[in-house]
């Protein structure tokens, strides 16, 4: 394995920029451009795995097969097939712009995606308490219909906007297909994998078994992270540093931290909850299980993030 091994977790504002580019061909323009500064890392003697965020692709498929249904009287798609769907989606637009960027680089090396699987814990608190908002938005009167037909589905009321289903987010514990990752990274592969945060699954007496839930993506690339043995972690975002109190005046861009620091901002309540928490949070998991250094940045820094120090360091 290369020793020299960056793990990288794309955001979603590297798949779609914004409201009015959002179709197919819009999103694997944003995964080349992305790529291309991936590519730069290559070219500077790293190996690297790849995730992705999926959370509009998923909402996208989970509406259409909504619409089939009241439509056509389709079943509908379960979540965990879906979470499979886009990893195979985005995984393929992204290793195509891999494999095109070092071709025309003339730089050898090769990308593949993993379909992955990771087991989570049924009795994971996250599966009392569901809170991850997926799929389109039913009106009250819908209501009745959508609770016969679903009984086991959670609806909540989403900010005025109407119901809409949430799903847990249980903590990822294991990746299933971690020793094909190894033998490809071994072969000199560079490895797109944990799509979304990996399709989750549980151990039962029978095997595997999906679950219904959504994986937090940068918490599954820090266990992978860990498990591969990768010094480097890059979080990609829309920003280029994090910073302390964000989009206020007196705004503080913050260039190195360490994990006590980091800590410490947290519980300042400096970085908003399903934002820059989870991803700081994330950070701080990979560095004390044995990670080097953790660079949140956006994706056009990420070649300086590495050669001159832009964006945000956290080390132990």
């Amino acid at each position: 394995m290369n020793k020299k091994l960056a793990f990288i977790a794309i955001g979603g504002n590297s798949l779609i920029k914004s409201k009015e580019l959002q179709t197919v061909e819009d999103q694997h323009t944003a995964i080349q451009e992305t790529i291309r500064h991936v590519a730069d890392l290559i070219e500077q003697k790293y190996q690297v795995l790849i995730s992705h965020g999926n959370g509009p692709q998923v909402g996208f498929i989970m509406r259409r097969s909504e619409v089939a249904r009241r439509v056509t009287g389709l079943h509908l798609v379960p979540l965990v097939n879906v979470v499979a769907d886009t990893q195979g989606s985005i995984g393929y637009q992204i290793q195509q712009s891999l494999n095109n960027e070092l071709a025309g680089r003339n730089i050898a090396g090769q990308c593949v995606t993993v379909v992955t699987q990771v087991v989570v814990d049924r009795d994971d608190p996250g599966f009392k308490n569901p809170a991850k908002p997926v799929g389109e938005f039913f009106d009250a009167d819908q209501l009745a219909d959508i609770r016969r037909e679903y009984p086991d589905w959670t609806l909540v009321e989403d900010a005025g906007r109407g119901f809409r289903r949430v799903v847990p987010s249980p903590e990822p514990r294991e990746v299933i297909e971690k020793p094909v990752i190894e033998s490809l990274l071994d072969s000199g592969y560079h490895v797109v994998t944990v799509g979304g945060g990996g399709i989750p699954v549980v151990r039962t007496d029978k095997g595997l078994e999906g679950v219904d839930a959504v994986i937090d993506k940068d918490l599954a690339s820090s266990l992978l992270a860990n498990q591969l043995n990768a010094g480097l972690l890059i979080i990609s975002t829309a920003v280029e540093q994090v910073a302390l109190k964000f989009g206020e005046p007196d705004e503080k861009p913050i260039r190195q931290m360490t994990v006590a620091e980091a800590e410490h901002y947290i519980a300042q309540g400096h970085f908003a909850p399903g934002s820059m928490l989870p991803k700081i949070q994330s950070a701080l998991r990979f560095l004390k299980n044995g990670g080097q250094e953790v660079i949140i940045t956006a994706p056009e820094f990420i070649k300086e993030a590495v050669s001159t120090g832009r964006g945000t360091h956290i080390v132990p």
